[in-house]
């Protein structure tokens, strides 16, 4: 399994029947794609749509249906065309009960920097800052290191998202979840070991006995 879709399946595990879940664009928006459709949930996205669905079929794109990132989708029956204001209002309310966003890095308190990168060109904050102070729960799904650098770190040295824990770290090596004592490793993924993990992860984990597999429904 490549890394991309083994942290959106194991992600998919936590979206719950029923929820209403923004999924943020790059790595986050593969979730969708494992969720199945009998749990009914609704996707959101802040440019004002209740209800996304999967990608379209190749030439079957609608240049008025797409994500918060620009990506052409699809709408499920039910779903719902909403302004930037009630959008927002949807997060900002708290309405919202899952969020998943990718990462830069998370820190040993759970704070996460996902938004830029000091010194290179974005084309803006987008609604990450909003999702993570307004969300219920909120997933970080990104690989677990970049370049050979881990970005679980000890403190962020970027600019952070916001500064509220997140609720839980999927990786391609791991799942932690961050609590107020600090980062617990609770599931690894196949074939890896917890050593591996600790060697590609600079702030410290806490577990204890065996740390099972992932798990995949």
């Amino acid at each position: 399994m490549e890394p991309k879709e083994l942290i959106a399946r194991r992600v998919a595990q936590e979206i719950q029947p029923a929820t209403l879940v923004n999924l943020g664009i790059g790595l986050p928006s593969l979730v969708a794609a494992y969720v199945p459709p009998e749990r009914n949930v609704f996707f959101q996205a802040e440019n004002g749509v209740i209800g996304l669905g999967t990608r379209p079929p190749d030439g079957m794109e609608d240049p008025d249906l797409t994500d918060a990132g620009g990506t052409f989708v699809t709408a499920v029956p039910g779903a719902a065309s909403i302004d930037s204001a009630m959008s927002f209002g949807l997060i900002r309310g708290g309405h919202l009960d899952v969020t998943v966003l990718g990462g830069l890095q998370v820190d040993a308190r759970g704070y996460l920097a996902n938004w830029m990168v000091p010194g290179k060109r974005i084309p803006g904050m987008g609604g990450a800052m909003d999702l993570v102070a307004g969300a219920k729960r909120v997933i970080v799904a990104m690989q677990h290191a970049a370049n050979g650098a881990p970005k679980i770190v000890t403190r962020c040295t970027l600019p952070l998202t916001a500064e509220r824990r997140v609720s839980l770290i999927v990786t391609d090596l791991a799942v932690i979840e961050p609590r107020e004592n600090g980062l617990h490793l609770i599931e690894r993924a196949p074939e890896v070991s917890v050593a591996e993990i600790e060697a590609l992860t600079e702030a410290p984990l806490i577990h204890a006995g065996d740390v099972p597999e992932m798990r995949f429904g």
